[in-house]
């Protein structure tokens, strides 16, 4: 039974899309799963042009229109099954009925990930319901932060489990918000950070993911660790860390506790 994880942020620009590629192509072709990746930012959809899929021929808003089934609107992309959205769809769907379009495909994947709308609405109350667990991304500054904990305050009155928070975008550490003050304003574990790369900007515009784009980037090499960490694997470190055994960062310990925790508060089994 797969595992349907939704990256939330009720706020754009934050980096939501590429980590969302990012996270399924890493998975697919470094960890050798099999993910199903979902655009369900239904407003303003763009992770098909992140995954390079141009001209979409089925979308995820044909789907919930009934016009199609969702097996219908996957197109393969960088080893990726991929449900992108209408570019230019401007029609009422019912966006509740994303759960139940995925229930049926769960079997067939390790992982689904959704790509959520940044929209305080029902579309991003669609995502967090059809969710196992959710990732909240933010940038290290006092304005989304704000934004991220009404986030986790909508995934709480949902029975939804949040389980971590990703940083991205660091730029300047001495000016932004530390793990632990963002820990403590959200009362949720930090399990990556990730800097602001000019590759990251080349990928987009490339329309190639990162960790095919350039797989050795700090942004790919901090992708990987939370890879690692959803499919119960060792992180892969660079000779520097090794020779420093002990060396161990806050958002590494997190996702030590992550990788003993996640599938049994899922599945009630530690079992990926």
């Amino acid at each position: 039974m797969g595992i349907t994880l939704g990256l939330v942020s009720i706020k754009g620009g934050v980096g939501k899309t590429t980590i969302a590629a990012s996270l399924a192509t890493d998975l697919a072709n470094n960890y050798n799963k099999k993910v199903l990746l979902i655009d369900a930012n239904y407003s303003a959809p763009n992770l098909g042009l992140h995954m390079d899929i141009v001209e979409p021929k089925k979308t995820i808003h044909e789907v919930l229109e009934k016009k199609c089934r969702l097996e219908s609107a996957i197109h393969h992309k960088f080893g990726v099954d991929v449900v992108p959205g209408d570019y230019n769809s401007s029609k009422l769907i019912n966006y509740f009925k994303l759960k139940s379009k995925i229930e049926s495909l769960k079997e067939k994947y390790d992982f689904i990930i959704l790509d959520s709308s940044p929209s305080y609405n029902e579309e991003i109350l669609s995502t967090i319901l059809a969710s196992d667990s959710l990732f909240i991304v933010t940038t290290p500054d006092y304005p989304t932060l704000s934004c991220s904990l009404k986030t986790a305050k909508l995934a709480k009155t949902r029975g939804k489990p949040v389980s971590g928070v990703i940083i991205n975008k660091i730029r300047d550490p001495l000016y932004e918000i530390t793990i632990r003050e963002i820990e403590k304003f959200a009362d949720i574990p930090v399990i990556a950070k990730i800097p602001d790369e000019k590759k990251a900007t080349r990928s987009i515009f490339t329309r190639i993911p990162l960790p095919i784009y350039e797989k050795n980037s700090k942004f790919s090499k901090e992708i990987s660790n939370l890879s690692a960490a959803l499919t119960l694997t060792k992180e892969k470190k660079s000779l520097f860390r090794k020779l420093i055994p002990f060396d161990f960062r806050r958002e590494e310990i997190n996702r030590e506790l992550f990788r003993q925790t996640f599938y049994s508060s899922i599945f009630g089994e530690k079992s990926a």
